[in-house]
């Protein structure tokens, strides 16, 4: 038993097939092959080596029926040429129900044992009652699946700005994600409509050569930085990424164009790309020192008082410095102290006996 990678569906999906037979099949021979949704036709790509499923995230599970004979090639003429009035009739349903979608195309598999209905919408769409409807007409199953508008493009869009036809109807098998920084990193134009695909969004192509580019910019000098070449030094402005150059500025302030190659040494790079310096901690080092410059600032500050709310404030200049204390007025001092200490006590035991004559007193009689 054999294993063959085959493409399949109106999204030109890619899964492994395996044979039931030992037949073997070319690449681009039609196929019957039976997948999860029912039979299908598909188109033989290669067979199934690990080089070949690397590429691949995945991939569904199948099964090679037969390869394509009359009978499926007038059943396939036969479906194709109902599809546009089969379209006509889902869209006069929709518009007659007023749903907010938009229907893009419509997939009927081999047999009509299923058909699959794409559509746009950007809310959430309650398309029950129109499946009851598209089950009667058609008397078959109904499946309907919301997509994007790269999607849309991936069903209907035929040529590119290129001349080609587009990725992703093509070799495309997953819709890689493209940001404005693969644009700006090699040089595109930023017009929007220069760079938008057929989808509207950015195009595919942008990502391809993206990896290369940040290789190359990776191994040269980065903006800013100060290079060293035969003719002395200079200072890097721009870079021109494909072609490996550099726009740089001269000590005498012109500004030529450079191979990369001609740079010999990288002097100092930019203060972005700079890496942090380590901070060493030593005993007796810089630490102690800055503390011990702390202290001597402190010192060196006047001393503060704060102001009294209670006394106004007088000026330095009228007071004269306060005389220090001898003995005698130590003493005056101790015995005024003493003197309050005793008339504070006196005050406490008054307050006391007060208290107890009014416990010991009867209270007064209404009579």
């Amino acid at each position: 038993m054999s294993k063959f990678i085959v493409r399949y569906g109106t999204m030109r999906s890619l899964g492994v097939m395996s044979t039931r037979t030992e037949g073997q099949y070319r690449r681009g021979m039609e196929v019957v092959v039976r997948t999860e949704r029912g039979l299908e036709v598909g188109q033989v790509l290669c067979e199934s080596t690990e080089d070949a499923l690397s590429h691949l995230d995945q991939p569904p599970q199948g099964t090679i029926v037969r390869a394509v004979n009359d009978d499926d090639a007038a059943d396939i003429d036969a479906i194709d040429g109902a599809r546009i009035s089969n379209i006509e009739i889902c869209k006069h349903h929709v518009e007659k129900l007023g749903l907010p979608m938009k229907l893009v195309e419509i997939e009927q598999l081999l047999g009509r044992q299923r058909m699959i209905i794409y559509y746009l919408s950007e809310d959430r769409v309650d398309f029950r009652e129109l499946v009851k409807v598209l089950a009667s007409e058609f008397q078959t199953r109904i499946e309907m699946r919301q997509i994007g508008v790269r999607d849309e493009a991936k069903l209907l869009a035929d040529y590119g700005d290129c001349g080609k036809p587009v990725c992703c109807n093509n070799h495309l098998v997953k819709m890689p994600p493209v940001s404005m920084k693969m644009a700006k990193l090699q040089k595109a134009s930023l017009d929007p409509t220069k760079i938008s695909g057929r989808c509207g969004r950015l195009k595919c192509c942008l990502r391809y050569e993206f990896d290369t580019y940040l290789d190359i910019q990776r191994a040269l000098p980065k903006v800013g930085a100060d290079i060293v070449t035969r003719n002395g030094k200079a200072r890097v402005i721009a870079q021109q990424i494909i072609a490996q150059q550099l726009l740089v500025e001269t000590e005498d302030h012109r500004r030529i164009l450079i191979e990369a190659s001609e740079v010999l040494t990288v002097t100092r790079t930019s203060s972005k790309d700079r890496p942090p310096e380590p901070i060493t901690y030593e005993r007796n080092g810089p630490a102690k020192e800055k503390t011990k410059e702390k202290t001597k600032a402190k010192t060196k500050r006047a001393p503060t008082s704060k102001p009294n709310k209670d006394k106004p404030a007088q000026r330095s200049q009228s007071i004269a410095p306060p005389a220090k204390p001898g003995p005698a007025s130590t003493d005056v001092e101790a015995k005024k102290s003493d003197a309050s200490n005793e008339k504070g006590a006196q005050k406490k035991k008054r307050r006391r006996t007060r208290r107890r004559k009014n416990r010991k007193d009867p209270p007064p009689s209404s009579d």
